[in-house]
């Protein structure tokens, strides 16, 4: 699997994004899983032919803890909430990825997470 790794965040920063995660509603399934929304602009053909069987598309983010040695790990899999397999769930195009990727950086500046 291909991922953005984050490490070295402490318990208060983990909590932080935790709970801002869960104020935007970007909950998972499953403790310490979010599911970071995609911009419909930046959907591939087939994604945005799939939106309404497959979608909406996200990149899910783990938040893994352990005493003060927390991270953070964005999965760079585009994946739709209605499906789990379908052609259209494939890897992050560059521009997919580079916006995640700013977008998160962004969120924890805003946060006002070292790392």
């Amino acid at each position: 699997m291909r991922s953005y790794l984050i490490e070295d965040l402490s318990d208060a920063a983990c909590q932080a994004v935790m709970t801002a995660f869960d104020e935007l509603g970007f909950k998972g399934a499953l403790d310490g899983i979010y599911y970071l929304p995609l911009p419909v602009e930046l959907l591939q053909k087939e994604q945005q032919a799939h939106q309404t069987e497959c979608g909406p598309y996200f990149m899910a983010l783990e938040c893994l803890e352990k005493e003060d040695e927390n991270s953070l790990k964005l999965e760079l899999l585009v994946r739709g909430r209605k499906k789990m397999r379908c052609s259209c769930i494939a890897y992050a195009t560059p521009e997919q990825r580079a916006h995640m990727i700013d977008y998160l950086d962004q969120f924890l500046d805003e946060l006002e997470v070292a790392v």
